[in-house]
């Protein structure tokens, strides 16, 4: 694992397209979010530590905003053949077990994640009601604690405090802060060949 933050995507960006297979049996692309006053947007993994950290915050955090029409959509970009714990099958599995609500999508290509400028999991965007980019970076500012390679402990939970204060702010059609921090995770498993510029 390299340790690695978010790019940063320059804010007023508009949300690039995309077109991905959820665990779900769908096909999903940006359109399918049009009705959502806010779109959130993830890069996740399913073994990665510190998406692991935020899981339990973050479901309970998606199912608050749901209700308030903010939608949801978490992609995993992982090169699955080097990395097979983040296969399709095991991301159904994974969606499952934590109970989350929002369409989970396999970028097999990673050219949606290369679009966003995507470099760690978790890589959280959010969009605003015209899609253009009103927030970037972390969900709190907790991290798991390195134990020992590959072992991580929790020792403060994750409250994605961070994520809600943007997702209130723009609800109530107040100015964002723009000074925001990245986010801090496992980089994202690139094939080879792949390897953006940017990273």
């Amino acid at each position: 694992m390299a340790l690695t933050e978010s790019t940063m995507m320059e804010l007023g960006s508009f949300a690039p397209d995309f077109s991905l297979p959820s665990t779900d049996g769908e096909q999903l692309s940006l359109a399918d979010f049009k009705d959502a006053k806010l779109l959130v947007v993830l890069f996740i993994c399913n073994h990665c530590p510190y998406v692991i950290h935020i899981a339990p915050a973050l479901k309970k955090l998606s199912d608050t905003y749901l209700a308030k029409s903010v939608a949801f959509v978490a992609i995993s970009s992982n090169d699955v053949e080097h990395y097979p714990a983040d296969s399709f099958e095991l991301m159904a599995k994974e969606k499952a077990k934590r109970a989350y609500q929002f369409p989970y999508l396999y970028d097999q290509e990673q050219k949606v994640a290369r679009a966003y400028q995507a470099a760690c999991t978790p890589d959280i965007y959010v969009f605003d009601e015209t899609r253009k980019l009103a927030y970037r970076g972390e969900f709190d500012g907790s991290r798991p604690t390195r134990i020992s390679s590959g072992n991580y402990r929790s020792d403060n939970q994750a409250t994605g405090e961070s994520l809600a204060k943007a997702l209130d702010t723009l609800l109530a059609g107040d100015k964002i802060n723009t000074t925001q921090y990245p986010s801090i995770g496992c980089n994202i498993k690139w094939k080879a060949g792949n390897e953006p510029d940017y990273v």
